[in-house]
């Protein structure tokens, strides 16, 4: 995959800009911006956007803005806050000093709004919410003009300083754009521009009490800002009209550009905040972070990298239109980031005991073993070997089924790194007949690297010395729906929706001992299982925990 990722003659909207910039419509430098409210955590869908506008400035030589749409103090935290910017930088794509917040610019907003009254091209209206939308009328008809629209210039002045003094409940007024209720566009009929809400917001407290609406505090940010570019989803295209009258009225020269880009839906994945904050309040998941989450943070817990998730959106590249996409895709790209560049360790998830009878009690060796079969550059590492070791129980059946190459009564498997051995007995409980640990002989003529070549055998499979080993948990995640679609309804039964088995513990796994030193963050292959991640998260296991971050291979369409 190409780092250079949306290159200016590449992609839909890279395209577009690139015509319009032949005709010289800024003589400021480029910028684009990205403005999330601080009300939750991203999600991929946002790392699409973050990248689009990003990589477009930058393609330009231009600056990339982090701007905090916050001028709703209901919702909005610090704390969503810092997590956006980190997450952002975790990314790779630092705004550096270019961070802003909305509720910095309340006063020129307020300001804004004046020159609009005294333009009369707004005015104080005091009809209910509940009134306000039955007055917008329909598709097919157009809306009631408001009987408070002919005010004048000089009422609506005094009433709209005394909604900024505080002196009407939450909801009693709101200042509304005067343009045109019989628009086919409803967005243009006459829409509010400001609100009232008593309470404390996280940066400005109880300074103001009226706040913008993201249709009027957009355009004005972007102004102020110098952004040439506004860069969002396609379902803000009828809101361009709008977030172009208010600039023109307002009379800013060489104004920003709204233009849209297709939006992207992935397979059996919720980006929806009200989805994901429901399945967190309803504790179908641990957290925000959950690794079963597509929450950045989620799935950086998960193991996931930046550049994995850069060329995911790579490949997606820029769109017209919706367009849904495999998740699965996410997934190779993290294959190809991680196939080259970390070890492969060998970790027995489910363990069953092996004991090798004719291998000295009092002895151990240390084998050697690559690091990366596909990387020779990685070097190896020694491993212990001894009298006895753990395989995984799916490596060994008492009774083979056809085509089953792995241990086997009399049969002959090699491990890996090490010798042949042969299953000699089965040791089981007497009363339930579980098998409790398997006898096998070794011929020390098959020592890897020997270049023994006397005979073969079909199956090779790794293990792990147990008097050597570290013990841990292991969690194997898997997709959080049953299957790819997305629930639409409003009350959704998630019962029916998770997959009961999107997560798996294994608390009796061991591992060689690199991997009982990983620190929390390292990745790791776990030879024939998949990539893992050491846990970040708090733990009370005092051995590692590792999250799966993904099998070697795709199995979900095989399911």
């Amino acid at each position: 995959m190409s780092t250079d990722i949306n290159k200016p003659e590449e992609g839909y909207l890279a395209n577009l800009i690139r015509e319009e910039l032949h005709n010289n419509p800024f003589h400021r430098p480029m910028a684009t911006r990205f403005p999330p409210e601080p009300n939750g955590y991203l999600h991929i869908g946002s790392a699409y956007a973050i990248m689009t506008n990003a990589e477009i400035a930058r393609s330009y030589g231009g600056r990339f803005h982090l701007r905090f749409d916050d001028t709703n103090p209901l919702k909005e935290d610090a704390a969503y806050a810092e997590a956006i910017l980190e997450d952002i930088k975790w990314l790779g794509f630092d705004p550096g000093s270019h961070v802003y917040y909305g509720s910095d610019y309340s006063e020129m907003f307020f300001k804004a709004a004046m020159t609009l009254i005294k333009k009369e091209k707004a005015y104080v209206c005091d009809l209910s919410p509940d009134e306000l939308a039955a007055g917008r009328g329909t598709l097919t008809e157009p809306g009631a003009d408001s009987p408070y629209r002919n005010r004048s210039i000089e009422e609506n002045v005094a009433l709209f300083q005394e909604m900024k003094e505080g002196r009407y409940k939450t909801a009693s007024k709101v200042l509304r754009a005067r343009i045109d209720m019989s628009s086919p566009n409803m967005n243009m009929r006459d829409p509010v521009l400001y609100r009232i809400i008593h309470a404390d917001h996280y940066r400005t407290g109880a300074a103001w009490c009226i706040y913008p609406m993201y249709d009027f505090a957009h355009p004005i940010q972007d102004a102020i800002e110098g952004i040439t570019y506004s860069l969002c989803s396609l379902e803000f295209k009828d809101h361009r009209p709008l977030y172009e009258w208010v600039l023109a009225e307002l009379g800013y020269e060489e104004p920003p550009r709204q233009r849209e880009f297709g939006r992207v839906g992935l397979t059996g994945v919720v980006t929806s905040k009200r989805y994901l904050r429901q399945l967190v309040e309803e504790r179908h998941v641990d957290s925000w972070d959950d690794p079963r989450l597509p929450t950045l943070r989620g799935l950086r817990r998960r193991g996931y990298t930046p550049a994995s998730i850069r060329s995911f959106i790579e490949e997606i590249g820029s769109i017209r239109s919706y367009s849904t996409v495999d998740i699965s895709l996410l997934d190779q790209c993290l294959r190809q980031d991680l196939k080259e560049s970390i070890i492969s360790v060998m970790a027995v998830l489910r363990p069953l005991k092996i004991v090798i009878t004719n291998y000295p009690e009092d002895t151990e060796e240390m084998l050697r073993v690559e690091n990366n079969a596909s990387n020779v550059e990685l070097g190896s590492r020694e491993v212990p070997f001894s009298r006895t070791i753990y395989i995984e129980q799916d490596d060994f059946m008492e009774d083979p089924v056809p085509g089953y190459h792995r241990l086997q009564p009399g049969g002959e498997v090699r491990l890996k790194g090490a010798y042949f051995i042969r299953c000699q007995k089965v040791v089981k409980d007497p009363e339930s007949g579980d098998i409790l640990e398997v006898h096998c002989t070794y011929d020390p003529e098959t020592k890897s690297g020997t270049g023994f070549a006397g005979r073969k055998v079909k199956g090779t499979i790794h293990w792990v010395s147990a008097a050597h080993a570290a013990a841990g948990e292991v969690r194997l995640y898997d997709r959080l729906l049953r299957d790819e679609n997305i629930p639409k309804e409003d009350a959704v039964d998630w019962s029916k929706w998770l997959n009961p088995n999107s997560l798996i513990k294994l608390y009796a796994a061991q591992f060689e001992p690199i991997a009982g030193k990983a620190a929390p963050g390292d990745r790791l292959q776990f030879f024939r299982h998949g990539y893992f991640v050491a846990d970040v998260g708090p733990s009370t296991n005092e051995g590692p925990v590792f999250n799966r971050i993904v099998p070697l291979k795709d199995s979900w369409n095989k399911k």
